[in-house]
């Protein structure tokens, strides 16, 4: 069945018709977009080709949200956060998107948390979205096809899209390459803590939110901000950032507290970075990343391949018996691919 056509196969795994999709997606319909996301993240050549010429149609359009990536420890409380900071700005009257990927069961590859039970209240607002996504073994938990989910839900018109993370890793840099602003949330804590916080994360994040800041633990969480206000200082100075950033922010998720201050910090530092041209810049070089990424999967899932996987094994037993060296047996794997 070709993508461009309509779908008359009935039952699970059919091809929809991409043009019908793209104008009901176009038109803010959520059942749509849900259902674009689950062809975005199949695995099926044909699926693929779909999503490929659905994303085509959708980028004509040229809409655009602001997204914010969100990391933070486990307990952090970033559920917590989402749910509260997605109700202040629906409640300002704009659309929310919550893209939450979460770890995969090692056995069925779906997630195991369930997000729209952890923000019950945001996921019955009719402005907002909330997509648990399985990692699927990507690296540091990231959806592989989180990049194309934001992509659709910008061209259903939601205004900030929320990519949260799993933990702090190796992902955030991946969630960095597909989001305008990133953010890293928190939790009061003494110098030690402050010194398990990789430097590399410190200088991703644009923003450090001290979350649970109230109550018994309001004095803690205003000397974490202090402290980590003095160690983004200690940075080098960015290109992307106007005079006062990155910063360091109290909030209180359950309080709702300090979310619209934060909320002001990070639509100033988007002007500002729309105004002087870093916005463009930086999407820029994020679509020559995943393009360049989007290559690099297409080449490793060649070795998946029955024939390739028989081929490597033969000329590993080559390698290990001495009958070829390894470059010799790269070079014949790299011809049979049709790559050397």
């Amino acid at each position: 069945m070709s993508a461009t056509g309509n779908s008359t196969r009935a039952g699970r795994g059919a091809v929809p018709d991409i043009d019908d999709l793209a104008a009901r997606i176009l038109n803010g319909e959520r059942r749509a977009l849900a259902r674009a996301i689950t062809l975005v993240e199949s695995g099926r050549a044909d699926h693929r080709e779909a999503t490929t010429r659905l994303l085509d149609l959708l980028a004509r359009e040229n809409r655009q949200s602001l997204r914010i990536g969100l990391s933070g420890t486990p307990g952090v409380g970033k559920s917590t956060f989402i749910e509260s900071f997605g109700m202040m700005l629906i409640g300002a009257g704009l659309k929310v998107a919550v893209l939450a990927v979460d770890p995969s069961s090692t056995r069925s590859g779906g997630s195991i948390l369930g997000d729209k039970t952890r923000m019950e209240h945001l996921s019955r607002e009719k402005n907002a979205f909330i997509r648990p996504s399985p990692s699927q073994t990507h690296l540091g938990g990231v959806g592989r096809r989180s990049r194309e989910a934001v992509a659709l839900c910008e061209a259903a018109g939601f205004d900030v899209v929320l990519i949260e993370t799993v933990g702090v890793g190796q992902s955030e840099t991946v969630v960095a390459e597909m989001s305008d602003l990133f953010l890293l949330l928190l939790a009061p804590a003494g110098g030690d803590e402050l010194q398990g916080v990789k430097r590399g994360i410190m200088e991703m994040a644009d923003i450090i939110l001290v979350n649970k800041a109230d109550g018994d633990l309001k004095p803690a969480a205003t000397r974490t901000c202090a402290d980590y206000a003095g160690a983004l200082r200690l940075l080098r100075k960015r290109p992307q950032d106007p005079e006062g950033f990155p910063k360091a922010l109290m909030v209180s998720a359950v309080a709702r507290e300090g979310l619209a201050e934060a909320w002001a910090e990070m639509q100033a530092l988007a002007d500002w970075r729309r105004e002087n041209g870093h916005w463009q810049r930086r999407r820029g070089e994020q679509a020559r990343y995943w393009f360049g990424e989007d290559v690099r999967q297409a080449l490793l899932a060649r070795l998946e391949t029955p024939w390739a996987q028989e081929r490597m094994a033969t000329l590993s037993e080559d390698v290990a018996e001495g009958r070829a060296t390894p470059a010799a047996a790269a070079r014949d794997m790299l011809l049979g691919l049709g790559v050397g």
